[in-house]
């Protein structure tokens, strides 16, 4: 039996009820735990912070803020206890344990601009500094985009000579030097606007045009820094770039120049149903005129092509990856009958590279993405120490390699 065809309209209305294709890191089922009972919930300019105390404590003592990163719509305090509790490592358990008061800060907006949920940090860093009179220095930081955030909040707080009471920043696997999107599925998320413009309204956020190395706002677009990317490093630069204090960071990334196994032009993604059929995205190639994406949704052939220029072989980079091709086909097979089959012959890519992770390098050519970190000097990093994982993992993979790492960095405060 031949598939049916379905009606741009059948398909509008299918992929409106059933929910949006949004990349975002994390488990993908919902937990099926009941977080902790907070000592404390602040209400914060732009977002919330869900407070802790550590075992012994009955007042905030020894604080360490851990900020959430990017998505799209508010913090989940649940999501994050899953994320960074209840898998491999119990981050947020051994904090604890250890007398440390867990301060979470969320975000109203996680696709909000940097500066703005900046804002929230910087309140979460004041009161927590008011409220602690044990004479502890904070500890402050974050997980992807928290990271960014928590560096501009501080950096910001030090550049208006305010007095932040922090001893130590830690950022997780975050993107000081950008992240990276394949050009093909951004330009998937764009032509497929008008179907759903979720996806496309992820990419066009204003948080993913600042961590993104490189972006397109239209599915034929040039790649290129986008504005709002350069504004904030801008920003960052003329604030000093970085708070003054001890600064530390790990990657799930290696630090060997082993990539990931993707090879630069493999089939990533394969559309096989009547509505997709002639969609085709592939690993991103080095040099100019690649061919990254073919796209056709319900509209006739030929399917529309998508080339870049200049671009480096990243999807195969050392560093935390994201399953965006595996996502996409997932989200797509839901459709199977409306005929969106699709088959993701790769799953992931590399997200946020190594060099970018443990702020080293920067991202723009393979010389520097495969580069061997573990042979190179460590005083090339805006980081003053760092660690990288021993295998390529799912950003912000909380293992205890890693958060143990940050850890016994953190006891090392006294």
């Amino acid at each position: 039996m031949s598939e049916p065809q379905a009606t741009e309209q059948q398909i509008r209305e299918a992929l409106a009820a059933s929910g949006s294709i949004i990349l975002a890191p994390g488990p993908k089922e919902a937990p099926t735990r009941i977080p902790p009972v907070p000592s404390d919930v602040w209400d914060l300019p732009g977002g919330t912070a869900w407070v802790y105390y550590g075992e012994g404590n009955d007042r905030l003592t020894r604080p360490v803020i851990a900020s959430d990163g990017f998505n799209t719509g508010p913090s989940s305090i649940d999501m994050l206890w899953q994320a960074l509790d209840w898998g491999q490592y119990p981050f947020l358990s051994e904090l604890r344990r250890r007398g440390r008061d867990v301060i979470i800060l969320g975000f109203h907006e996680r696709s909000a601009a940097i500066q703005e949920n900046a804002e929230a940090a910087i309140a979460a860093i004041l009161r927590a500094g008011a409220e602690c009179q044990s004479g502890h220095s904070l500890v402050v930081g974050g997980f992807s985009m928290g990271g960014v955030v928590t560096r501009y909040a501080l950096t910001k707080l030090e550049f208006q000579k305010m007095a932040h009471r922090t001893g130590l920043y830690y950022s997780y696997d975050t993107p000081h030097r950008g992240a990276w999107i394949p050009i093909g599925l951004q330009a998937f998320a764009h032509y497929s606007r008008d179907l759903n413009s979720a996806f496309s309204d992820q990419i066009n956020s204003p948080a993913s045009r600042q961590l993104l190395a490189w972006h397109i706002e239209e599915w034929d677009s040039k790649h290129g820094v986008d504005g709002l990317r350069q504004q904030l490093l801008d920003e960052l630069e003329e604030m000093g770039g970085w708070p003054s204090i001890p600064r530390i960071g790990v990657a799930n990334g290696v630090g060997t120049a082993e990539g990931n196994g993707i090879k630069p032009g493999d089939h990533a993604v394969e559309g096989r149903g009547l509505s997709i059929l002639g969609t085709h995205l592939y690993a991103q190639r080095g040099g100019d005129s690649q061919l990254v994406a073919k796209l056709r949704l319900v509209t006739p052939p030929p399917a529309k092509e998508v080339r870049t220029d200049g671009l480096p072989e990243i999807d195969g980079s050392p560093g935390g990856t994201l399953e965006g091709f595996g996502i996409l086909a997932d989200k797509l097979n839901e459709f199977s009958l409306l005929g969106f089959k699709t088959e993701a012959h790769i799953r992931y890519h590399s997200f946020v590279p190594s060099v970018s992770a443990v702020a080293i390098r920067d991202v723009t050519t393979n010389d520097d993405l495969y580069v061997g970190i573990d042979g190179l000097d460590p005083a090339e990093s805006e980081l003053d120490e760092f660690i990288l994982a021993s295998e390529n993992q799912p950003h912000t993979l909380m293992t205890e390699q890693l958060g143990g790492w940050i850890i016994d960095r953190i006891e090392n405060l006294g």
